[in-house]
């Protein structure tokens, strides 16, 4: 048994020769604009119905009506908090797009010529009259966001991530995208990197496409996210294919994947400063592992006991503020996943921002509250994320980390 665990993950390791590299950018967040334009409140009083829960909902009642002809109720996505972007390609000759690679998503859209909303204004648009390799498919789909549906239309193009070139990949070209969170976002479309059954356009999902054409080593793909903030520095990798030893330090430890949809894996518990407090005994909790957004989330009970214990204070529109002197003696908060201890210290859980010539401290935990089949849901984002080196293994279906290098 650990020879074959030995083999394979060697084999994870010795793919890094041969892995395809991604650069990401570091950009604000939605959120953080918003916020320093002074529009944060009262956008999130328009959209106060549950942010996150708006991104991971998915039972909608019977009978509810979508665009696309068979096609099951939509899902609920919200990108505001997403910080790490990369560039794609489509169409000959090439039309680059920047996007937000997602673990927690699984359709790949950008906005089309002829989108008529304001944040396609602001954002690359696909020119389907300029591409000899463009098929047209003219069904409709739409995903619901906080404010309102994303409508667009599918088609084929020639896709082109990093080095790797994906023939007639079905995608979305967007025509219409609700909201002003569009507006200020600095991505221009979404690449889902989620499992097929959470895909709301019909066809397969870019890294399923990889996989089936065999234009990966290996059906594993890998994140680093720095925490270096200054724009010089690199702020992070998608690598398609395999693992790269030399971003992280450790071992790799492994967590199976609970349910095939999202990147769905259990907590065994959550410690704050070594003292059982949350998921443990008989209450359990699962965990979606998110690129798509910086936070780390929980339910609602649970964040405010965490805001307690640290000693953040709550403000009128659910964010969490900590006083910035204190961030050095704030209590480690740790998650244990599949029996390994994954610690977060303080300065990586409290996000600084400067408004004016102050600096505001924030807490990197927000509520949600979603539930899974098999236990109350946390989303482990970027806060969690820029820690620790991960890696979505399809093969095995399966999560690892280990301490990202620094």
């Amino acid at each position: 048994m650990m020879k074959g665990f030995l083999l394979v993950l060697s084999c994870l390791v010795c793919a890094g020769e041969g892995i395809v590299r991604i650069p990401l950018q570091r950009l604000p967040t939605v959120r953080s604009q918003l916020r320093a334009s002074n529009r944060l409140e009262a956008f999130l009083r328009e959209h106060e119905a549950a942010a996150y829960q708006r991104r991971y909902v998915q039972c909608f009642p019977p009978g509810t009506q979508t665009l696309a002809k068979g096609r099951s109720a939509e899902k609920l996505y919200n990108f505001m908090d997403a910080q790490y972007f990369g560039q794609v390609s489509l169409g000959t000759p090439q039309q680059n797009f920047t996007v937000v690679f997602d673990t927690g998503s699984a359709d790949l859209w950008v906005p089309s010529s002829y989108c008529v909303s304001q944040a396609c204004e602001n954002h690359k648009k696909f020119k389907a009259f300029m591409s000899s390799s463009y098929v047209h498919d003219g069904r409709a789909f739409g995903i619901h966001y906080g404010s309102g549906r994303l409508l667009g239309i599918m088609a084929r193009e020639l896709l082109m991530v990093g080095s790797i070139v994906v023939s007639n990949q079905e995608f979305g070209e967007s025509v219409f995208e609700p909201g002003f969170s569009f507006v200020m976002a600095k991505f221009d479309g979404i690449l889902g990197l989620a499992y097929p059954d959470l895909a709301e356009e019909i066809g397969a999902p870019v890294f399923d496409s990889m996989m089936t054409k065999k234009l990966v080593e290996q059906p594993v793909f890998s994140f680093y996210l720095s925490k270096t903030k200054t724009s010089s520095a690199k702020a992070g990798e998608l690598l398609l294919g395999g693992v790269d030893e030399s971003l992280y330090t450790g071992s790799i430890n492994w967590v199976p994947v609970t349910i095939h949809s999202y990147w769905q894996i259990k907590i065994d518990k959550v410690t704050v400063q070594g003292r059982d407090t949350l998921c443990y005994g008989a209450k359990t909790c699962q965990a979606i592992v998110d690129t798509g957004t910086s936070l780390i989330a929980g339910p609602t009970n649970d964040i405010v006991m965490l805001h307690e214990l640290i000693g953040a204070t709550p403000t009128s529109i659910g964010e969490y503020l900590i006083d910035c002197h204190r961030v050095s003696s704030l209590p480690v908060v740790t998650f244990i996943l599949n029996g390994v201890e994954y610690p977060i210290v303080a300065e990586s859980y409290v996000r600084r921002e400067v408004i004016g010539d102050n600096e505001i401290c924030f807490s990197g935990f927000s509520a949600v509250d979603i539930s899974t089949p098999l236990g109350p849901g946390w989303i482990l984002g970027d806060v969690f994320l820029s820690e620790y080196y991960s890696i979505f293994d399809r093969g095995q279906n399966r999560v690892g980390f280990a301490k990202a290098q620094r």
